[in-house]
């Protein structure tokens, strides 16, 4: 008789798995959209555990029975070896399950890309990163929201705050956060600007900051309104002229931590605040996390996505259509198809250096 192996933290997984779908059938919950949206969140994150675990325990219960009549029939001592060869995989893809994700993969992302040394030509480029990534999240299904921008008068873009969001409740694998996470750092760029009359190459930079973005109602974050500095301004347009004459742009500065957020693209202060106050909610969500895995070294988070903002993670060579990741070590010369928002083999490469890191750390 064969030795299946035990999963009690998949067992626990699976009645978990149960209880949040009873929960979700009560009146109370679906009246909840809160309440929905977190247990929905949960539930995605267990199902794909629940999956391999329902198949590993029927394949498991298959040998068992298939054994106990191969005695009397050889036809079930064949089935019986095709299954017992079935359960090493099935046991290693619930292990690799197993194993703790990032707790924000499956949350929405705010995304920040700004605009550095290289003047209108790193501006341009800016502004190619967020084609890229729009064109990114159309494939995926996403939905974006522009929550701020500051641009240029040829189209560039000094800095922007972008939301990307998934239509529904999603495994935390196919979340917003869990791809994006790997974007933030200096994307480089070498090519011949706009502007150059010499036809030289030029490098320039574009900085790119991404933190998941926090829920309306999450308990893990309250600011109280007397840590709050808000000054009233007049919005402004492209090279610095204003756009209305009522001030409704807001500046939202966090007293404790230094945080400082400014929103000006709504029609109305009230909205403007509210927009500014999400954004910093979800910065002292990130903050929070962050500051929780360097003390814990929780293994949860990232090993690819590097926390030091400074750090060039890409680059990107017009004249040779070449991209590069600098921290896998990623190259290809379809430069032109990954600005068209084909990124998903780039991300890719992070997410297998991620998860690697993962399994190495797993089996010591």
């Amino acid at each position: 008789m064969a030795q299946v192996e035990d999963f009690p933290a998949a067992q626990l997984a699976l009645d978990e798995y149960h209880d949040i779908e009873q929960q979700m059938s009560t009146p109370e919950v679906a009246s909840d959209p809160d309440k929905i949206r977190k247990l929905g969140r949960r539930h995605a994150e267990l199902a794909q555990i629940v999956s391999i675990y329902e198949e590993y325990r029927r394949v498991a219960g298959d040998l068992e029975a298939a054994q106990e009549f191969a005695a009397e029939d050889e036809g079930f001592a064949a089935e019986a070896a095709r299954l017992e060869a079935q359960l090493p995989q099935l046991e290693e893809k619930l292990r690799t399950a197993l194993i703790p994700r990032d707790p924000d993969d499956a949350r929405d992302t705010i995304m920040e890309i700004k605009a550095g040394a290289g003047g209108e030509e790193a501006a341009l480029f800016a502004g190619d990163l967020l084609r890229m990534y729009t064109r990114y999240a159309e494939k995926r299904g996403w939905s974006t929201e522009v929550m701020s921008q500051n641009m240029t008068e040829l189209g560039g873009v000094k800095d922007l705050q972008i939301a990307f969001r998934t239509k529904g409740a999603v495994a935390p694998a196919d979340g917003v956060w869990a791809s994006l996470k790997y974007e933030g750092g200096v994307h480089r760029v070498q090519r011949i600007p706009v502007t150059e009359s010499q036809g030289r190459i030029q490098t320039s930079a574009a900085g790119v900051i991404v933190f998941p973005e926090a829920d309306d109602d999450d308990d893990e974050i309250t600011i109280d309104p007397k840590d709050l500095k808000i000054d009233i301004f007049m919005s402004s347009g492209p090279g610095g002229q204003s756009v209305n004459t009522t001030y409704s742009a807001v500046r939202m500065t966090h007293i404790p931590t230094g945080i400082v957020v400014s929103m000006q693209d709504e029609k109305s202060q009230i909205q403007n605040r509210q927009a500014a106050l999400r954004v910093l909610k979800s910065r002292l969500l990130a903050m929070k996390h962050e500051e929780e895995a360097q003390e814990a070294a929780d293994m949860r988070h990232s090993q690819v996505r590097s926390l030091d903002r400074s750090e060039r993670i890409r680059t990107y060579n017009f004249p040779e259509n070449r991209i590069v990741d600098h921290r896998t070590n990623y190259k290809a010369y379809n430069l032109d198809a990954v600005l068209d928002g084909d990124l998903q083999a780039v991300i890719d490469s992070d997410i297998q250096a991620d998860e690697e890191a993962r399994l190495a750390r797993q089996s010591q």
